[in-house]
């Protein structure tokens, strides 16, 4: 899944920045509804990982069953975060 799409099927654009705050709260709660009916591990983690970027995810141990999704889940945070302090 590509981020910019992702931006763009739960928001209808890709700059979030242009929204008005109630498509912004709409946006966000079908995404979220859509991360819990997820149930493909990939596409899950991608609906998370925009989750994150958007400082809205859920914990590690409430989204991901499995050690191997967190662990993943936490590289991403630590790359996600090193390339925002740069």
């Amino acid at each position: 899944m590509d981020f910019d799409q992702l931006l763009i099927r739960f928001f209808g654009t890709d700059d979030l920045s242009a929204l008005e705050p109630q498509r912004v709260a709409d946006g966000t709660e079908a995404l979220r509804l859509q991360f819990g009916l997820e149930q493909d591990r990939e596409r899950r983690f991608a609906l998370w990982a925009l989750m994150y970027m958007l400082g809205i995810a859920p914990d590690l141990d409430v989204a991901f069953k499995e050690e191997e999704d967190r662990d993943a889940a936490r590289d991403f945070m630590d790359m996600a975060d090193r390339e925002m302090d740069e």
